[in-house]
């Protein structure tokens, strides 16, 4: 097995943990704070996110790509070059920014997001930054060697330990106010991170090439071409997340003000966001850590094949990467949407959230193209042109709120319109874009059969859940049609000739059962 698929499939399974793990974390920070406590959570998330983004100022992609090259070239000294610059950068913006947002944490609360109860959410969660920092510094390093094992294990460990203290906090505070709760809710965030970073330095001790302290400030100041060459990716990267960021950031602003315009007091607007971004949100991207697997893996996988001219292959890995991104999605889009009223019924007690899943779900397979599209931009030194496209979605998505969020019609629908609207622009825009520099098939008829399939998968599980597992108790219906789902529409791919038996003989499981 490649590196690329071998990296991929310890992802996948990291991913499907901490993802599983993670949903978790959120039932059950909305049965103890409601959605009220979640749309305080959720306001004061987006800012901790922005000022993430500027101390990590797109380094993990660079330092991915970089040591990726470097190591394909038997060069430790640059390895150890590129982690000793990254280093001195991140921990040198962390102890800028994380000051800042303190200061800066009441006027955010009482001016931007228009409810003073934000303020201790946002204070809760600042001294996590500089942990963050040095994490992505060390899981750049790991996935540039193309050894996904210990960023994956920091992933689980981190919501494993935040999953353990999420529910004692905040019934701890819970008494003291609705805001104390969402704080507590970021503590123990704060705590995972710190014990994923440990795991984290740890495994590079026991497993570096060379002594990290020795001489580390002399390999700053010999840093300069280093420094160079990991701002030629990291800038474009930056400015592409930077304007995701501060267009989440800007969101709940713009969501509160505009539906402030359309008669919706502060309180409600803040129930409404705490619906669409912490009930329904998470459900529609419970699915992309299929993609964010990929995309992790296609960075340095298509760095060492663009470093070596190998265009074969890196169309081969781009095809991989996009069937595997239909695939997978489409089975998470029926199943959203055929279960939606059921699944949140079960998981938060409560109904809302459902419309807003029926309403994105079937969009939802653009967004997961977007992750592996864009990895393929940034490992082609197209970073720059990734940004342009963000910056396009942002500002569409951005107006597109504002204009139907303040319209009483639509309110908070018109939030969801608005999201949908930036993330499939950015997607197309990244397609069109991967296509000017890449020529490579597009099998229509492949997309076609795919669609088909998922419409006939959809219809069965919905007769399923309506009508044979109707006595049953709501949790084994839901399991039940989920279930029965997956196995038509897999059986059905594999009769349409969407899954080969070649990448059927490569899962061992499969190989040791059946006869292929």
């Amino acid at each position: 097995m490649s590196k690329f698929l071998k990296g991929t499939f310890i992802l996948l399974l990291a991913g499907l943990i901490t993802r599983v793990l993670g949903f978790i974390n959120r039932i059950v920070i909305a049965r103890s704070i409601g959605e009220e406590g979640v749309g305080l959570y959720m306001m004061a998330f987006p800012t901790f996110i922005l000022v993430v983004t500027l101390t990590q100022m797109g380094l993990p992609v660079a330092i991915s790509k970089n040591i990726a090259e470097a190591e394909a070239k038997g060069n430790h000294k640059e390895i150890k070059k590129i982690l000793v610059v990254s280093l001195a950068i991140t921990i040198s913006l962390s102890l800028i920014f994380t000051p800042a947002l303190i200061l800066l944490a009441p006027i955010l609360s009482t001016t931007l997001f228009t409810d003073p109860r934000t303020y201790y959410p946002l204070i809760a969660i600042a001294p996590v930054v500089p942990v963050i920092a040095v994490s992505s510094v060390l899981r750049g390093y790991f996935q540039g060697r193309q050894n996904m094992r210990p960023s994956a294990i920091s992933q689980i460990l981190e919501q494993l330990v935040r999953i353990t203290l999420i529910a004692v906090m905040t019934k701890s505070f819970l008494p003291y106010g609705i805001e104390y709760a969402a704080a507590a809710a970021m503590v123990a965030a704060i705590i995972g991170e710190v014990v994923s970073l440990v795991y984290l330095m740890t495994t590079f001790k026991l497993k570096k090439r060379f002594k990290l302290r020795k001489n580390f400030f002399q390999f700053v100041h010999s840093g300069k071409k280093t420094f160079n060459d990991l701002m030629e990716i990291a800038l474009p990267t930056m400015g592409s997340r930077m304007i995701g960021s501060v267009a989440w950031f800007f969101e709940p602003i713009v969501v509160a003000h505009s539906l402030a315009l359309a008669g919706v007091l502060a309180i409600e607007a803040t129930k409404q966001y705490g619906s669409l971004t912490g009930f329904a949100m998470p459900l529609l991207m419970l699915p992309s850590f299929v993609t964010y697997s990929l995309a992790t893996s296609l960075v340095p996988a298509i760095s060492e094949a663009n470093s070596q001219n190998n265009h074969q292959l890196i169309e081969h890995r781009l095809q991989q990467a996009l069937r595997f991104a239909f695939l997978t999605g489409g089975l998470s889009v029926i199943v959203l949407y055929v279960l939606a009223e059921p699944l949140m019924e079960l998981m938060y007690g409560s109904t809302k959230g459902s419309d807003f899943i029926r309403l994105m779900a079937p969009f939802f397979l653009f967004y997961y193209y977007q992750g592996p599209l864009q990895a393929v931009l940034q490992a082609l030194n197209l970073a720059r042109a990734a940004m342009i496209n963000s910056l396009i979605g942002a500002v569409i998505k951005t107006a597109v709120i504002f204009i139907l969020a303040s319209q009483p019609s639509f309110g908070i629908n018109g939030v969801a319109l608005g999201i949908i609207v930036g993330f499939v622009l950015v997607t197309v825009l990244h397609f069109a874009t991967v296509l000017k520099k890449i020529s490579f098939s597009f099998h229509v008829r492949d997309y076609v059969k795919g669609t088909i399939i998922m419409g006939i998968s959809a219809w069965i599980g919905y007769w399923l859940f309506e009508h044979i597992l109707l006595g049953e108790h709501l949790a084994i219906r839901v399991l039940s049609a989920a279930f029965g789902m997956s196995i038509i529409y897999i059986f059905l791919l594999i009769l349409a000739g969407l899954i080969k038996k070649e990448e059927l003989k490569r899962i061992p499981i499969i190989r040791n059962l059946i006869p292929i």
